[in-house]
Order: C-alpha cells, then structure tokens, then sequence
C-alpha cells in the first residue's frame, strides 16, 4: 500500500487517505479504491494504465477529457441534478495539472468514486433495454464535440484490415492450418465485399465517423440505486468509429444464445428477444441525430460483428494461437465455429430485424 499512496500523493486528492484497496475484476487496467478518512471527503479510484494496450497515454487521456467535459456540458444544458455522479471525473496531478502520472514504469490515473452505484453483469431484455437507451444517448450527447479525438486502437473495427491480417496469415501458413479450414475461409470470402462497406461508403462520404464507446457491454454502465443508469463508463476505448461499432458488438455478445467458445454449436442463435429491447432502447435516444444510411444498415452491423470476430479467431488460429489465451490447441477453431454459427443465425433474422427497425421509427419519429 506505501507505494500506491507514494502514487495517490502526485494527484490533487481532497482529504486523509484511510487505504487501498483492490476494486473490480477489470481484465485490461488494474484499479484500486481509495477511502478517504471521514464523510465530507470522496473517495476515488485509482487505475493503472495497460500501456501494452493503449500506448499513447496521452491521447487516451486526451480523448476522456474531451469527451466527460462535453457530457458534463450537455447534462449541465439540459438541467440534470446531481451530476457528478453522472459523469466521470479525472483528478490532475500536482507537478503538471495532467489526468495521468509515469512514475518511471506504470502510468496511473486517479478518478473520483461515483458513490451509490452499482454495476451489473446480467444480460436480459430489461438491461439490454438499459443499454441501448445508454450508449445511443452516449453516442447522441458527443454528435456535436468539437474536439478531434484519436484512435486508442487503431483499426480496432476496420474490417477491411481485419481480412487483411487474414489474408496474410493464410499465404504465410505456418502452422499448415489453412487446408483444414478452407470451408471457413471459402465462407468468409463470400461474404467480404458486403462486410466492407462500412469502409467503402465512408470514402465515398455517404457514412460520417463518429464518437463512439467501442466495447458495449451492460457491466460498463452504473447504475443508481433505484436501478436508473447514471453513466457510462471504461472510456479508454472512446474513439472515433461507425456507430455500427457500439451497436453491433453489444449484440454479439449479449444476444449469443450460447458461449463465444460452445462446442454445441445447437446452442448458437440470435437471440430476437435482446436484439428488440436493446435496439427499441438505442432508437429511443440515438434516432435525433442518426442519417437513413446509418439506421437501415443496422442489421448489418449485427451481423459485422460476429463476422468480424470469427474472422479474427481464425487468423489466430492459422498463425499459431500467438494473441488470444487458450485453453486447448483448438480453441481458437471452436470459437471461430461458434462465431460463424452466430453469423448464420443474424443472417436467418435478417427481415425480422429490418422489420422491427421500421415500427421503432414510426414510433418515435411521430
């Protein structure tokens, strides 16, 4: 604990530190609640940064300031109460006034606790609902920033550079997978002109980049006790990309009837259910600001994803399981089957989901 209060000393914190204490089971940054001696003082946060991940710390923390200054602004505009508890706020360091400190090997970040909140990891109708009404007012509250923020990932959901990694993986072969998979890869390249035009309507400046959260999922969202969503939070992915990229990655995951790794690909299917909840929720907020290209390529976005990801996991398997952690040397493959099954099934529900999209709008476009 010295050497985490030697860190906490660098920040402008208010108040006596009682201790610290590990927080959370984040996967990515490794984060700490510091408790401050008596009830007029807030508590805070402290996170190591994964500068292995995000190696330009200070444009990460550059884009988290842009974008919590302007909710904050927007929340203030539509005379919200209570809103620091609605939005995250980053302390300075005392040397140079920045949100993050290097002491010569981590960099750290200090941030003040939300209190009364709570995060949850249920994935059902009600939360999708959450989330979808969330992160499309995330999405529509940052249409207006007029800051420019950088990529924390570049090409995180550039699917064409994703077949790319691919393609190369397939011609280098060096573990001799390819032939085992040809069925896969045949499938994929039937698909790839369709599941590039994300890209390609972008350079014929029909789709707009915007600011987006890029890793939707119901547990970055806190929530106040009587259950209403307070924030959004994990920014460090905040950048700019196609909103396919908040819409369609929540529903990869939450919307998998199965596990991202099911041997049964039976238990494989799109769940309609979270598909109409979350995307009633994300319409609700996000129609204001959205273009017709934008919202008639939705279903397209659902099906982006598991695309996207099956094609990852198949490049990592043919180059030899050198990214993802595995469990079994065929690992990767199962999750690459099972991520295809998912495509297949998105595919299937492709006139139920346009369908819905349509009464959605007739509702709130009255």
């Amino acid at each position: 604990m010295k050497d985490l209060l030697s860190i906490v000393s660098h920040f402008q914190v208010q108040g006596t530190v009682q201790d610290i204490v590990p927080l959370g089971s984040g996967l990515i940054n490794d984060t700490y609640k510091v408790n401050t001696q008596g009830v007029d003082t807030p508590d805070y946060v402290l996170q190591r940064i994964n500068h292995a991940i995000f190696q330009d710390v200070d444009m990460l923390q550059a884009n988290i300031e842009s974008v919590t200054r302007h909710i904050r602004r927007k929340l203030e505009q539509r005379g919200q109460n209570d809103i620091d508890r609605k939005v995250l706020h980053f302390l300075p360091t005392k040397e140079n006034g920045k949100t993050y400190w290097f002491d010569g090997d981590n960099y750290w970040r200090v941030m003040v606790f939300i209190p009364r909140a709570k995060t949850y990891e249920t994935v059902d109708p009600k939360f999708s609902h959450y989330a979808g009404l969330a992160f499309g007012d995330f999405q529509a509250m940052l249409a207006d920033i007029p800051d420019h923020l950088g990529e924390t990932i570049p090409d995180f959901h550039n699917m064409e550079f994703r077949l790319k990694q691919l393609r190369e993986a397939v011609a280098a072969d060096p573990k001799g997978r390819v032939a085992e998979v040809k069925l896969y890869l045949d499938e994929i390249e039937r698909r790839a002109d369709e599941m590039c035009k994300a890209e390609r309507l972008h350079r014929e400046g029909k789709l707009p980049k915007r600011v987006c959260h890029c890793d939707t999922k119901v547990n970055n969202m806190m929530f106040d006790e009587d259950g209403s969503v307070l924030c959004v939070i994990d920014l460090d992915t905040v950048m700019p990309s196609f909103i396919f990229s908040d819409y369609g990655d929540f529903l990869r995951s939450a919307a998998n009837t199965g596990s991202e790794d099911d041997r049964d690909l039976d238990n494989v299917n799109f769940n309609l259910d979270i598909f109409c909840a979350f995307t009633s929720g994300y319409l609700q907020s996000a129609h204001s600001f959205l273009l017709p290209i934008e919202v008639e390529n939705l279903p397209y976005a659902a099906a982006l994803f598991p695309y996207m990801q099956c094609v990852r996991f198949l490049t990592d398997y043919i180059n030899g399981d050198t990214y993802y952690k595995i469990q079994y040397p065929e690992h990767n493959l199962v999750r690459t089957r099972a991520q295809f099954k998912l495509l297949q099934s998105v595919e299937e529900h492709t006139p139920e989901m346009k369908k819905y999209i349509a009464e959605c709008l007739k509702e709130y476009n009255r």
